[in-house]
């Protein structure tokens, strides 16, 4: 994910932090820290133990205090969606890393048609491990508040565990609800899918994420709450693109590359002038060509490698100076979505088709766009 960076892996799973994180963490101290009192007094109810302020209230402490809760919340995010991780490797999902940012943390999974039979404990594992850190962190200040002698060391302890116990139970509270794709929303699919084709249950299960959405952004707006806003965004935008490639996936699962490439291919040579290589994309509306040298691919020059370069330097410069060389290609029997997953995580529009390393075709993404409008009919 654009923004993020790697602080390390856990289980050969690498965990990154988005920038948005060292946002949010002063963000939840300053909150934690200015109602820290009313706090007390609600945990205190809550959990019926009392809570002595001694070391919650003089000067930073609350703040201090604060991002440590904050800390705290989000290492529950984390340990939440390892456990989605561990799972998936056990049934034999690959896992790319574990991001943390604003809204909490997303496991970045290979793409491939969800399985209802692995996406059910897949889903579930997050919410329980969330329940058992909740109960865990309550039972731990039970034990604080009953062993310890010093009522201000007793009541920050306590403070910190009754403050992750209830976090950590409101989690799995929160990722239960029907949300897709929350983690609800995927134990819905997955219910559904098996009484209906997976296509179908992902759009019910969307619709009713997108229902979720637009009721947590009203309240985000009533309540003032950025947080929530953003929460109702990524439902949002998230159910309606997994719902998109859901559809793709069924609408395209018997196409073949061979089957709708482009078998006329033209292409350039390494030594063409960029000039000409313009001259050629504003003549054919072709916007990239597949570079051969001596009848084997070695590059591929797009639109956007000359938008790399600087006007001026594009006179003196052949297609070979600015092209991609690092071919992405697909074979003729390749699965179309395939072809669509890699232009989407490559932001790329076409890919040339190869067989036995010579070239053959290529398709764009505008051929597979053609192809679902065709399917939808």
């Amino acid at each position: 994910m654009n923004g993020s960076f790697k602080i390390g892996s856990i289980f050969g799973i690498p965990i990154l932090i988005h920038w948005t994180f060292l946002v949010i963490i002063p963000l939840f101290a300053w909150i934690i820290g200015s109602q820290i009192v009313l706090t007390v007094e609600l945990l205190s109810g809550l959990f019926r133990v009392p809570i002595d302020m001694g070391y919650l209230t003089p000067g930073w402490n609350p703040y201090i205090l604060g991002a440590f809760v904050a800390l705290g919340l989000f290492g529950g995010v984390l340990v939440h969606e390892i456990a989605h991780c561990l799972v998936a490797k056990r049934m034999g999902v690959p896992i790319n890393s574990i991001t943390l940012l604003i809204f909490g943390g997303v496991s970045s999974m290979e793409e491939s048609t969800p399985d209802p039979k692995v996406e059910l404990p897949m889903a579930l594992v997050g919410p329980l491990t969330s329940l058992g850190v909740g109960l865990l962190c309550t039972a731990l200040l039970y034990v604080f508040a009953g062993i310890i002698a010093d009522p201000p060391l007793a009541g920050l302890l306590v403070f910190i565990f009754a403050y992750l116990g209830l976090l950590n139970i409101f989690l799995f509270a929160f990722n239960l609800l029907p949300a897709f794709p929350m983690d609800g929303g995927r134990v819905l699919r997955a219910y559904l899918a098996r009484k209906m084709p997976l296509h179908r249950a992902t759009r019910i299960a969307a619709n009713i994420g997108k229902m979720f959405a637009v009721i947590f952004g009203i309240f985000g707006v009533i309540f003032f709450s950025p947080i929530l806003i953003l929460i109702a965004f990524f439902i949002y935008i998230g159910a309606g693109q997994e719902s998109t490639a859901i559809k793709y996936n069924f609408l395209l699962k018997d196409v073949n590359v061979g089957d709708i490439m482009e078998r006329q291919v033209m292409t350039v040579p390494p030594t063409m002038p960029v000039r000409e290589v313009i001259d050629l994309m504003y003549s054919t509306k072709h916007l990239g060509f597949p570079v051969v040298d001596r009848g084997f691919v070695v590059g591929m020059i797009t639109l956007a490698d000359v938008h790399k370069v600087p006007p001026l330097d594009r006179e003196a410069m052949q297609a070979r100076d600015i092209m991609t060389r690092e071919v992405i290609a697909l074979a003729p029997g390749s699965p179309v979505i395939e072809g669509l997953r890699l232009m989407s995580r490559y932001n790329i529009g076409r890919i040339p088709v190869m067989e036995h390393d010579h070239l053959v075709g290529i398709i764009t993404r505008t051929d597979i766009l053609k192809v679902i409008e065709l399917k939808e009919i």
